[in-house]
């Protein structure tokens, strides 16, 4: 070849290159530019076929990302490091070419026809991240030079692989990220357990795009692990036995409290059903521990239905939302408990409501009682004959002692519910009554504003008591608006009187929508239990508060308009 051919081939390598480089640079998707690069490498050399293999960062095989020439499905094709000459680059490191494959033992075919191949490795820094080949249906097709122009395009496509990498990854975070948010917001905006279950599985699966999920929780005695949820599970696995956590593959991640994955479930020695993963074609396991307060209270497992290498993003991610799910759990279960407390705050207010009807009935008796005992004495005779009716009055005016006495200890009784004093943050027992009372307001539709003063002092009072008055309230106000409304409740501090300057009476207020009282209901609001005028109900709320006010030495003031709304204040001294 002439010194001027030389110089033409030359020229025509580097428009090639140029070419070559434009396409890389101009295209956002990696398999295109990639493709377009091989296309214009082999025309400029002959080639009738040719790929570009990229290592699989996550499974670590060589997976063909662009062809040219190649017939359909090759690009299906994985290869080993170290498998075929392709494979012996990619571990190598170094180029190979080969004039007739026939004599080449390290040669895998792809196609038919090839004669010649040359393969030049893809190298970012020092990480080897692919291999470009081309092949030829000629003996001895490529030489020295074309070569040295395939290690030139392989320069030009490594930072190219190298940013769609990195765009990709990110991109892959940022999905994760943002299924995070949707999902933690989604699993903490759910109240009840079974909800919650399902919401975790299936969002877990969807998080990973796996095959199925399965969510394990240990029993009370930490000894077994039982399935609670799943979500993609056929009846094989829904019907599987429970596994001990000394003795399962499972229990290692909840005693280590460390993710554990299984490439291939199917053919682990460690696995122990098996025969239920082939059956539901389960391939690839990821296990992490749901963590609750530095325990483990379960597991939550993701199958893929092929083989799959779980990237370190994947595995944070999962653990991230096992951490989301645990919290989510542990608030269901929480929430499921304060219900049951709210049932039995009901039931004592019904106890402590009988007990004032009890002492009140008591009192209305003893009136009528002392004066059949004063007309008794009065009707008695000086001489009674112990005859019939001799021994009958004597028999009444036993029995009327026995009553006499039964309403003293009744009243006794009443009055032990005297309430015990001390510091008490009023705004602290608002607070809580929200979470008591959150699940009934939703429920109705009531929308809850509070505005609590930070200046509000500490009162000696009762907070049993003075919390069964606040929840009275609040019940009556929420019975007060059936198709919805708004509450707003608040607290300040009052400085009536002087006191070296600091506030003397704490006000907390109660206002509804509702649908407000009637003069008559105003007038009998916090009247004797026996008089109520409400259509339904006892009556007993709205008495019980008047009476722990009471006892506090506060003062409640009403204010209330048919239609628009009622306004209860309770005025509560400091005290000492």
């Amino acid at each position: 070849m002439t010194e001027t051919q030389l110089m033409q081939n030359r020229i025509a390598r580097l428009e090639s290159l140029l070419v070559i480089g434009r396409s890389l640079a101009s295209s956002a998707d990696l398999r295109t530019a990639l493709t377009a690069a091989i296309i214009e490498a082999a025309r400029l050399l002959g080639a009738d076929s040719g790929s570009v293999c990229l290592i699989n960062p996550t499974t670590g095989f060589l997976e063909i990302e662009a062809t040219v020439g190649l017939p359909m499905g090759a690009d299906q094709t994985r290869l080993r490091l170290g498998e075929g000459m392709t494979g012996w680059v990619a571990r190598s490191g170094r180029s190979v070419r080969t004039g007739d494959v026939a004599a080449e033992p390290r040669y895998v075919a792809l196609r038919h026809g090839v004669r010649s191949e040359v393969a030049v490795p893809l190298i970012t820094g020092e990480e080897i991240v692919g291999v470009l080949n081309l092949d030829a249906d000629r003996v001895n097709a490529f030489d020295d030079a074309d070569e040295e122009f395939l290690r030139d395009v392989a320069a030009w496509m490594t930072p190219v692989i190298r940013r769609a990498w990195v765009y990709e990854s990110a991109r892959h975070r940022a999905r994760l990220l943002e299924s995070l948010v949707r999902i933690g917001q989604l699993i903490n905006s759910t109240l009840s357990r079974d909800e919650a279950l399902a919401t975790v599985t299936r969002e877990a699966r969807s998080l990973i795009g796996a095959k199925m999920c399965s969510l394990l929780l240990l029993d009370e005695g930490r000894d077994w692990l039982e399935l609670q949820a799943h979500h993609g599970a056929g009846e094989a696995y829904v019907g599987k036995p429970r596994m001990a956590v000394e003795e399962s593959l499972l229990g290692i991640v909840v005693r280590r409290r460390k993710p554990m994955q299984v490439e291939n479930v199917q053919e682990s020695g460690r696995y122990e059903n098996v025969r239920i993963a082939r059956e539901e074609g389960l391939v690839s396991l990821l296990s992490v521990p749901l963590v609750y307060r530095d325990r483990a209270i379960g597991t939550l497992n993701v199958y893929t239905g092929s083989p799959h290498v779980f990237s370190d993003e994947e595995v944070r991610a999962l653990l991230a939302y096992a951490e989301l799910s645990a919290l989510a759990l542990e608030k269901a279960r929480l929430y499921e408990r304060i219900v049951v407390v709210e049932e039995e705050l009901r039931q004592s207010e019904r106890l402590s409501a009988l007990g004032l009807l009890a002492a009140e009935i008591a009192h209305e008796i003893r009136n009528p009682l002392t004066v059949m005992k004063m007309l008794h004495h009065a009707l008695r005779p000086e001489t009674a004959r112990m005859d019939d009716w001799g021994n009958d009055f004597r028999i009444m005016g036993e029995k009327m002692d026995q009553l006499n006495h039964i309403v003293d200890r009744v009243l006794d009784f009443a009055r032990s519910t005297e309430p015990k004093l001390a510091a008490t943050d009023v705004n602290q027992l608002l607070d809580d009554l929200h979470i008591l009372t959150r699940h009934k307001l939703k429920a109705q539709g009531v929308s809850l504003v509070r505005r609590f003063d930070t200046r509000v002092p500490r009162v000696l009072a009762d907070a049993t008591q003075l919390e069964q008055a606040f929840l009275n309230l609040t019940l009556n106000a929420v019975e007060a608006m059936p198709g919805g409304g708004t509450l707003r409740i608040s607290s300040r501090a009052l400085p009536i009187g002087t006191q070296g300057g600091a506030p003397t009476h704490v006000a907390v207020r109660f206002c509804d929508t509702g649908v407000g009282m009637s003069a008559e209901q105003l007038a009998r609001a916090f009247k004797t239990i026996l008089n109520t005028t409400k259509a339904r109900g006892t009556g007993l709320g709205l008495a019980i508060v008047g009476r722990v006010i009471d006892l506090h030495r506060g003062v409640i003031r009403v204010h209330s308009h048919p239609g628009r709304g009622t306004v209860f204040t309770l005025v509560l001294p400091v005290g000492p």
